[in-house]
């Protein structure tokens, strides 16, 4: 009985994904017909043509590349470094620190766009990389998830290396991170993906067409193509295929990283 609850909410997930792969594939009459059809009479690949034609698809990914790159690396780097300061380091203020920082993650996100807006305007970096990038490069949900990574490894290794005069970065980069690779890896993955598919900030902090990023030139393809649905569905698997790759790759290493620091974890 579960695993056919299972497949059957997989199937209804899955679903809408499936038909907008089919209907890129349609003429632009056959939507006209009613009922509208699953499967394309007729496939064609024009819509593809015309989609990158219209995006500029190689832009586009270049950069929401750079921007989902540059942040994956940077919420990984002080997630760990802070996951493990909160675990291991003794500092004035560390308890009342991390309840502060756990309570940020009840604010709606909406709250903290003007006043990163203000910021980024006041540097001038509006429409720039780093406007892009900076904001994002500390994830509080990055944090307590590596803070769970490190709770979940055994001090052996690390007083072992103490006794052999290893200091605190020495401890931190080369006996904890490694040891805490799988939470690595799925926080990279994670963070990758949720920056491919970001939209408000790019939105707000952007103004040119050359700082575009997949979701935003999405919108607007919306807006010039409103009439034409398969261009619009070519354009969106377009734009979700290299995540769909990044997905099918990883997943073995998200399942393994979520099962790493979710077995007893102790906050």
């Amino acid at each position: 009985m579960r695993k056919t609850l299972l497949v059957g909410a997989a199937i209804v997930m899955i679903a809408p994904f499936l038909y907008m792969v089919s209907v890129s594939f349609m003429g632009e009459s056959e939507l006209l017909r009613w009922p509208p059809p699953l499967f394309p009479t007729s496939p064609t690949t024009a819509n593809y043509a015309a989609a990158i034609a219209a995006l500029p698809f190689n832009r586009v990914l270049l950069n929401t590349a750079v921007l989902a790159g540059c942040v994956m690396i940077g919420q990984v780097l002080t997630s760990a470094a802070a996951g493990y300061a909160f675990v291991r380091l003794k500092f004035p203020g560390r308890d009342g620190t991390f309840r502060l920082m756990t309570l940020a993650l009840i604010l709606p996100t909406i709250f903290l766009v003007i006043p990163r807006y203000l910021m980024i305007e006041a540097l001038g970096w509006i429409d720039t990389f780093p406007g892009l990038i900076s904001t994002e490069l500390v994830s509080v949900w990055g944090i307590l998830f590596m803070r769970h990574a490190f709770l979940m490894q055994p001090r052996d290794i690390e007083d072992a290396a103490r006794l052999d005069g290893a200091g605190e970065w020495t401890l931190f980069w080369q006996v904890t991170l490694p040891l805490a690779r799988p939470a690595v890896t799925a926080l990279a993955v994670l963070a990758f993906m949720d920056q491919w598919r970001n939209f408000l900030w790019p939105l707000m902090v952007t103004r040119s067409a050359r700082m575009e990023v997949a979701e935003v030139a999405l919108a607007r393809l919306h807006g010039d193509y409103a009439a034409n649905v398969p261009y619009q569905m070519a354009a969106a698997v377009l734009v979700s295929l290299p995540l769909f790759l990044v997905c099918l790759i990883a997943s073995r290493s998200v399942m393994a990283g979520v099962r790493f620091t979710g077995a007893d974890a102790r906050l």
